[in-house]
Formats: C-alpha cells, sequence, structure tokens
C-alpha cells in the first residue's frame, strides 16, 4: 500500500469495486455463452439494491466457454486498481454448482485468518455472493436450473498491482484480491484501509501470534523491525491514521497480549491531545497544546516559546534534542500511551517515537 494521500477539496465522484466489476463480467460472459449474444453492457444489482450498467467487451469465444472484460473506474479514489482490466471466463458444468476459481493476477490465499479459506482464489464472499446470484437468475430464466457454472476471474497485471497492496502480508500471493461489500467505492474512504487492518490481526492470531508490531507505514516499520528481527511480517500492522480503530480491534482480540508501536514525532503530537484519527484531512496538531505540555515538563519559556511559531510538529526537534533523556519526548509518548491504554487497557504496550532518519526514543514508562 503506498503513502497516504491529501483528500482533495472538491466534490469526489464514487466508483465501484473489483467485486462489481467482476459481477457483470460474469453476467455478460454468461449470456453470451447461453445466447451467442454479445452485449456491449450489462446491469447489475449492487448489495446495496442500486442497479448500476458497465461497459462489457467480448475478449474470447469457444464453444464451451466465454470471456468478457470491463475496465474498473473506482472513481476519484486513489485505488490502485483504477483503470485495471477485470476478466471473467464462463463454462458449464455437471455440478450443478457455482466453482470459482483464480486467473491471472488474481490472489491465491495461503495463510488461515481471512474469510476464504486457504488454497482459494481470493475473491471475497460478497462478490462470490454477487456472482453466485446472477449466474442462478440466468440459469433460470433459460431452464438450465441444473447447471452449473465455473467461473474463472482474471486481472491484467494483477500481480505487479499487488505489490502496492498489503497482500502478501496477509497470505495472498500472485495478484489483488476481488473485493467489495456494497460494491461502491466511496472516495478516500477509511473502510478498505480499515477493514486491511482487521484482517491483518486475524491473519496474525490465526499463525499463532500474541504479540503485534504496529507502524503508520513501511517507512517506520523497516526502522522498528531492526530492534524486532524475530517477529513475523504477518505480525506487523500498518495502522496508517487510524489508531482508535486498531487499538479497538486489539481490545477485542484476547490473543494479542503484546503489542509494540512505532510512531512518526507528527502522528505523536495528534495522538498525544487525544486525535485517534491522524490524517491531516481530519487533524492538526495544536501548538498550543505542546507548548503547554512542554511547560508541565519543566521547561523554561524562553526555551519553548518558539514551539507556537513552528509550522510543522516534526520541527520540535529542533527545539529538542531527539534522545530518550529529553523529558519533552518522554511527556509526549506519556500521552500517546496513556490514550492508547483507555483503549485496550489489558495489553502491554510499548512505545517507539521514530524520526526520518531512523533515530528512535523508547518510552520510559516508570
Amino acid at each position: 500500500m503506498g503513502e497516504l494521500q491529501e483528500i482533495p477539496n472538491k466534490p469526489l465522484r464514487r466508483g465501484y469495486t473489483t467485486g462489481a466489476c467482476a459481477t457483470a463480467c460474469t453476467k455478460a460472459a454468461l449470456l453470451h455463452l447461453i445466447t451467442q449474444k454479445i452485449a456491449d453492457s450489462v446491469t447489475i444489482t449492487l448489495p446495496i439494491g442500486e442497479r448500476v450498467s458497465f461497459i462489457t467487451t467480448l475478449k474470447e469465444s469457444h464453444q464451451n466457454q466465454s470471456s468478457f472484460a470491463t475496465i474498473k473506474d473506482a472513481g476519484d479514489d486513489p485505488d490502485v486498481t483504477h483503470q485495471a482490466e477485470i476478466i471473467a471466463t464462463v463454462s458449464l458444468n455437471a455440478t450443478g454448482e457455482i466453482i470459482f476459481k483464480r486467473g491471472e493476477g488474481v490472489g491465491l490465499v495461503t495463510l488461515p485468518g481471512l474469510e476464504i479459506a486457504v488454497g482459494e482464489p481470493a475473491i471475497n464472499p460478497v462478490p462470490r455472493s454477487m456472482m453466485r446470484a446472477v449466474c442462478q437468475k440466468i440459469l433460470a430464466n433459460y431452464q438450465l436450473e441444473k447447471q452449473g457454472v465455473t467461473i474463472t476471474i482474471a486481472v491484467t497485471n494483477g500481480a505487479q498491482l499487488a505489490k502496492r497492496t498489503l497482500n502478501s502480508r496477509l497470505g495472498i500471493l500472485h495478484g489483488i484480491s476481488i473485493l467489495g461489500t456494497s460494491g461502491i467505492v466511496t472516495p478516500f474512504s477509511a473502510a478498505s484501509y480499515i477493514a486491511s487492518i482487521q484482517q491483518g490481526i486475524e491473519v496474525a492470531i490465526a499463525n499463532g501470534a500474541t504479540q503485534l508490531l504496529i507502524n503508520s507505514g513501511a517507512r517506520s516499520e523497516k526502522m522498528l523491525r531492526g530492534l524486532f528481527p524475530t517477529i513475523a511480517t504477518t505480525s506487523c500492522i500498518h495502522y496508517g491514521n487510524w489508531i482508535q480503530e486498531t487499538f479497538e480491534k486489539i481490545k477485542v482480540t484476547p490473543q494479542i497480549t503484546n503489542v509494540t508501536m512505532g510512531i512518526m514525532l507528527g502522528k505523536a503530537a495528534k495522538l498525544a491531545q487525544g486525535q485517534l484519527n491522524t490524517h491531516s484531512g481530519k487533524t492538526s496538531w495544536d501548538k498550543q497544546f505542546i507548548h503547554q505540555l512542554a511547560l508541565e515538563a519543566g521547561y523554561e519559556p524562553e526555551k519553548i516559546a518558539p514551539i507556537l511559531s513552528l509550522n510543522m510538529a516534526g520541527r520540535l526537534r529542533e527545539i529538542f534534542t531527539f534522545t530518550d533523556q529529553e523529558l519533552f519526548y518522554q511527556k509526549l509518548l506519556k500521552q500517546c500511551y496513556d490514550h492508547c491504554k483507555k483503549i485496550a487497557p489489558k495489553i502491554t504496550l510499548e512505545l517507539y517515537l521514530i524520526s526520518n532518519d531512523g533515530v528512535y526514543i523508547r518510552y520510559q514508562n516508570t
């Protein structure tokens, strides 16, 4: 998953999930297989009840199978699968069942803890349900209820796209996941990121973890893993901006007893004042609060007066030496510690404040 992006200050256009796209392609392909008619577009019903049309293109046709594609439109969301080609290939089978197979560019589930069993294609339950319903309706319309359908979903360049997601960390290899619960992509929605946090924790406990290493992203994780080289990748979670949701999931996951948290200075300045969603589009650091915190730590007013003129929290290093012994950082980390422990009071929590150049400060909880 790439760096978190700023939210544009304009009306945002919504898009559609990979699951919705795969369903539209499945419908077009099955109709073509049965009727030999080529559908330039098909309409499907989303889980939220809305009917939406998708442009579809015939990719390949044989006597026993048919393939259709559509281009995913994620709207204004910075989704890695925006403009990806989603392809469904369908064939009839004699089992009477709807069978899902993994095509090129769709991930393979290799670790327990997800909603999909190990060895299955990474096609989530709601998209499967959508495709199953579409097939059953078409089969009924053409008096083919006893037939089964084999559906193979592929994504062009899906393996490359997956490198920009957290899939490999969740044990989903070789491609992306076919996702969606509503069929709609809401631009800059936290839902997908929070879902990946929750899934990551579920995968960690399914693989025997009792300790998590949580960080805002890949950069801070790389720094902190140098201190904890034996922690498995599956136990490393990116909380992004969603600290509250991460600790809420930890709270209801009793298997997790120890959490080591890495946090950068800018996010720490927000968390210390109780801002549990640290996105710059949602919150900003409070200079007055940080100034008061420094006063309470015992600093002379003349030393800390420059805080009030700083434009970035990261520049606090210009005032306070970035070391374990600097009382300001210990005071800051105590505030962060207390806010996290309020959410998940039973865990053992370690905090590390991390700088851009790889230096860290460990919170000394005394």
